[in-house]
């Protein structure tokens, strides 16, 4: 099997950087500090028995996802 990109063209532009943060500033006017990007993401794992059924992923920034894990009947 040949791979995927054998033969793709590549682009001749410049890598892709990391997104600068800002400060953000309260109503105050004090700057509040960016959140970290060092921190990572704090993931769970809900199980019903040997099975995984939920996967939660909750960003340093406060953002959380849950993904729902369904599997075919009788497995």
């Amino acid at each position: 099997m040949k791979p995927f990109l054998l033969g793709k063209k590549n682009l001749d532009i410049p890598p892709l950087r990391a997104p600068h943060v800002h400060s953000p500033v309260s109503a105050t006017g004090l700057v509040r500090p960016a959140p970290s990007l060092a921190a990572e993401p704090n993931v769970e794992v809900v199980k019903q028995g040997d099975k995984v059924v939920r996967i939660v992923v909750t960003c340093p920034c406060g953002e959380r996802i849950e993904v729902e894990c369904l599997y075919p009947a009788g497995s």
